[in-house]
């Protein structure tokens, strides 16, 4: 059984919990709505334990905490004590724009609703925040994609300046909340 809750920003070295291993043969480049997709081998390993680099968990807790510390909201999907899945939304990162900042579900427990579970509860923050658009950066595997397609996100024409500069080589997604 897996329990939902809201993480503290001292509880976000669990971040560590999550296996991010993922095998990749298909990645997107995006070109305003459409994307393109190219094959390879572009497999994910887990997070670094040592170190600071961008794919390190420490790396990983200081986004976190950075999101945070700007008003956002993290959820964790427990497996008993093991964290295996954490989301956070960033309520008015631009008037009526929420940003669902990061999203990770273990190997292992993906493709079991978990992801579904978390980006429900973080769209629902949002929207009660007052927001009517959700943005997300996402990693261009074709699992991620899919998966953000799937739950109704679709590709921005225009993405926010300020995340396409911090991840130019994501895919950029855009949602509108409501009924």
């Amino acid at each position: 059984m897996i329990a939902y809750r809201r993480l503290e920003t001292h509880e976000l070295a669990r971040v560590g919990d999550i296996d991010r291993t993922e095998r990749i043969e298909l990645l997107y480049v995006q070109r305003g709505r459409t994307l393109e997709p190219v094959k390879g081998d572009f497999s994910a390993p887990s997070w670094q334990a040592e170190g600071d680099g961008e794919f390190s968990v420490a790396h990983q807790v200081a986004e976190c905490e950075r999101y945070l510390a700007a008003g956002g909201t993290a959820i964790g999907a427990f497996d008993g004590d093991r964290l295996v899945a954490i989301g956070v939304v960033v309520p008015h990162i631009r008037p009526g724009v929420a940003q669902l900042a990061f999203l990770h579900v273990s190997d292992g427990y993906r493709g079991n609703g978990i992801g579904r579970q978390l980006t429900d509860a973080l769209e629902l923050l949002a929207q009660d925040a007052g927001d009517t658009t959700i943005v997300v950066s996402a990693t261009p595997s074709e699992n991620t994609v899919r998966f953000y397609r799937g739950r109704g996100y679709e590709p921005a024409a225009s993405p926010l300046p300020e995340l396409l500069e911090l991840e130019p080589e994501d895919i950029h997604l855009e949602k509108q909340l409501g009924p």
